[in-house]
């Protein structure tokens, strides 16, 4: 699965606005509803259920809010680039800046696995969070998330 099969060029923030972790997944709420047309609250309430199981914050800037809906028939993603890091209660204790939020279909077990997967995969790579960081133009991120795996990036 690559990340180009869960992210639309569409579903890049380059610049998202907000204080707190709750706020975050609220806008990441209202976004997949105009990209993917779903139910906004329905999103937010898969979220933060999610969190109450633990955080979604895996460290080093990065969190991967995901969850699964009935209104989604394969797996999709958002990704967006916070304007200044939020506490998230990573598990390193450090403030996000990178969110990647991915939603699968209710009945997606392996799919969402092996999306999640993928995306953690991705952001576990040092320079390519260093370049993400270090963009603003939403298609250039769209092009680093999505570009193939190098054999470095792979490994």
């Amino acid at each position: 699965m690559d990340i180009s099969d869960l992210l639309a060029p569409d579903a890049v923030v380059p610049k998202l606005s907000a204080s707190s972790k709750k706020q975050v997944l609220q806008e990441l709420s209202r976004r997949a509803h105009i990209a993917f047309g779903l139910d906004e609250r329905k999103v937010f309430d898969t979220l933060l259920e999610r969190e109450r199981l633990g955080t979604t914050g895996v460290g080093a800037g990065i969190a991967i809010p995901h969850g699964k809906l009935a209104d989604i028939d394969r797996p999709c993603g958002l990704f967006a680039k916070l304007d200044k890091p939020v506490e998230f209660d990573a598990i390193d204790d450090r403030p996000v800046d990178l969110v990647f939020l991915l939603l699968a279909p209710e009945g997606a077990g392996a799919d969402h696995l092996k999306a999640l997967a993928r995306v953690s995969r991705l952001l576990r790579d040092q320079t390519t969070c260093q370049k993400l960081r270090g963009t603003e133009s939403p298609d250039a991120l769209y092009a680093l998330l999505t570009e193939p795996a190098t054999t470095a990036s792979a490994a």
